[in-house]
């Protein structure tokens, strides 16, 4: 399974994108939405975790409900540490996950939504 981790900061990123590949998940990175749909465009993902704040047009939610519309299998996981966001904020599946996330959290949620 591809996983699209999407988040501007590079250190996080690379963390998550670490995280993802000890799972025994393919983990892809984008900066941005714009990196992240041009990945989407372009590979078979099956999931994306994104953080809410991001420089660009768009920011995390943004991108979630864009994926959400145009690509409705993807699996869509929302975290952020500045905003706590409500299942009505996001597109019906999609999970929000605030940080700092324990790791076994978020691969929880990966799993669950993933057996849907």
């Amino acid at each position: 399974m591809k996983v699209l981790v999407v988040d501007d900061e590079p250190l996080i990123r690379l963390g998550l994108v670490s995280l993802v590949g000890d799972w025994g998940y393919e983990a892809i990175e984008a900066v941005d939405a714009a990196d992240a749909i041009i990945h989407l465009e372009r590979n078979d993902i099956a999931f994306v975790i994104t953080d809410v704040d991001m420089p660009g047009s768009m920011d995390g939610v943004a991108l979630a409900r864009y994926v959400a519309s145009r690509w409705p299998p993807i699996k869509l996981i929302v975290v952020s540490g500045k905003v706590t966001l409500k299942e009505t904020d996001l597109p019906v599946g999609a999970r929000f996950i605030p940080k700092p996330y324990r790791e076994d959290v978020l691969l929880a949620a990966v799993r669950e939504l993933q057996a849907r």
